[in-house]
């Protein structure tokens, strides 16, 4: 570890920042920490926030380790996301991203009038959908997050006024925690996703988080809720989804959506009750955030379980099971597709990234899922830097446990420690196959990428 240096730099995460460190503090690392970037070094850990990473070191030297790819548009931005699944469905039509993935167009757009144009073009196949049914959709800011911009609707009329109100937002007005406006600036690039309709449901209250939560009620409501994952790229390219998986809950019962619920004077349906991004659900506190394999033996609220007749059925871990198979399976596919889209992802051998993936529970609608699963799992998007903050205090150790599995898996090898309490097998993933599950990351996906190297 001769002249290592190790570059942390996270300044708008600072727990981020902390749980960086603790984990280079579990491999022996504290002493080699530095604030900012070496002007000479013979090795160069970055740990650090994208912007501030040295991306032509990166590019250019292997003797730069990186925490984040200079290229991965492909993922993370939903518009690229989802072209590159509709190239790659294209190509593979066989592919289970047929059914994984809610069907979804993206559109470039500066203007709300030129949406007359478009109901004849590239979104005629969308307007057949909004003459013909009354199925609703969902809008997304390609590049916003944090539920800035998303609109629920049902019409191509609803559609032109959601860009009309777009237009009159101000550039001068930041969006305020919980709220769902966008910056007039970010509008042009933009998904349309079908909105599912049959999401699984349960109350969040059957797990106790706190004195006040209620663990067991005669008046259980059904909530919406995703599921958050993190999944971990190292190299070009091995993929692993850590097995401890976020449920985020709305803090609203959940009712399907109407014309009735459009709120009077704006014209914006409530999106409380329909999107679970804990961003919007601020109020509610870590009340709304569970661990997945908490869930097991709660109670089902969704049809056809949850139906006038009494009928209950149970959540139970051998849903849970078949539902993180299913994502692993869905989260290898998607990582597929984007190698095959060589100019916006490009993964690097000395480069790893950890990444927060959203997917929505439905009850099983395709005939893609085996038949012994009743859910479904669809890929709703991928984020950067996650906002792990949100988890909460209840749940940090399983932040903790992640940061330290990234340390072992990415960074041990290129640092060449054992760690402690392990061994050289560990170091080199000797028989860590596909499916196996170690330091409770499950290895999902193992590529060469043809003219990648390695250590």
């Amino acid at each position: 570890m001769s002249r290592l240096v190790a570059f942390v730099s996270w300044p708008s995460a600072p727990l981020t920042e902390s749980l960086v460190r603790e984990a280079l503090a579990g491999l022996g690392l504290s002493d080699f920490i530095e604030p900012s970037l070496p002007e000479s070094y013979v090795r160069l850990l970055q740990w650090s926030t994208y912007d501030c990473l040295d991306h032509d070191a990166t590019r250019n030297n292997e003797n730069v380790l990186s925490s984040m790819y200079t290229f991965r548009k492909a993922l993370i931005r939903k518009h690229f996301l989802a072209r590159c699944i509709h190239s790659y469905t294209t190509k593979h039509p066989q592919s289970l991203l047929k059914n994984a993935v809610p069907r979804t167009w993206d559109l470039e757009i500066s203007y709300a009038d030129e949406l007359d144009e478009m109901w004849s073009d590239e979104l005629w196949d969308l307007g057949k959908e909004l003459d013909a049914s009354s199925n609703w959709w969902i809008l997304k800011p390609g590049m916003a997050d944090r539920g800035m911009g998303i609109r629920l609707f049902n019409s191509k009329e609803a559609l032109q006024q959601i860009f009309e109100e777009f237009e009159s937002d101000s550039d001068d007005e930041d969006p305020q925690p919980g709220d769902t406006s966008v910056m007039t600036s970010q509008l042009r690039h933009f998904v349309v996703q079908e909105y599912l309709s049959t999401p699984l449901l349960l109350d969040p209250r059957q797990v106790a988080v706190s004195e006040s939560s209620v663990k067991t009620s005669d008046d259980l409501r059904g909530h919406k809720f995703h599921l958050r994952a993190y999944c971990v790229a190292s190299g070009a390219l091995k993929l692993y989804l850590y097995v401890r998986v976020l449920a985020l809950f709305s803090s609203a019962p959940y009712e399907a959506p109407t014309v009735k619920d459009i709120a009077c004077g704006d014209g914006r349906i409530d999106l409380i009750p329909h999107l679970t991004n804990t961003s919007l659900q601020t109020h509610n506190g870590e009340e709304g955030v569970r661990l997945l394999d908490e869930l097991s033996g709660c109670r089902i609220l969704s049809y056809p379980y949850g139906a006038a007749d009494g009928e209950e059925s149970y959540f139970t871990a051998g849903d849970i099971v078949s539902i993180q198979r299913q994502m692993a399976n869905v989260l290898a596919e998607t990582f597929k597709a984007a190698v095959e889209t060589p100019v916006h992802f490009q993964p690097l051998p000395n480069a790893f990234e950890l990444y927060g993936v959203d997917f929505l529970v439905s009850h099983a609608q395709s005939a893609s899922v085996s038949e012994d699963a009743r859910f479904e799992v669809k890929l709703l998007e991928i984020n950067s830097e996650p906002a792990i903050e949100l988890t909460g205090p209840r749940l940090t150790w399983i932040l903790e446990d992640l940061f330290s599995a990234i340390g072992k898996v990415c960074v041990r090898p290129f640092v060449g420690v054992s760690g402690n309490g392990t061994n050289e097998e560990d170091v080199k993933e000797v028989n860590w196959g596909v499916g196996d599950v170690r330091y409770h990351l499950r290895k999902c996906l193992d590529l060469q990428i043809r003219g990648s190297g390695g250590w």
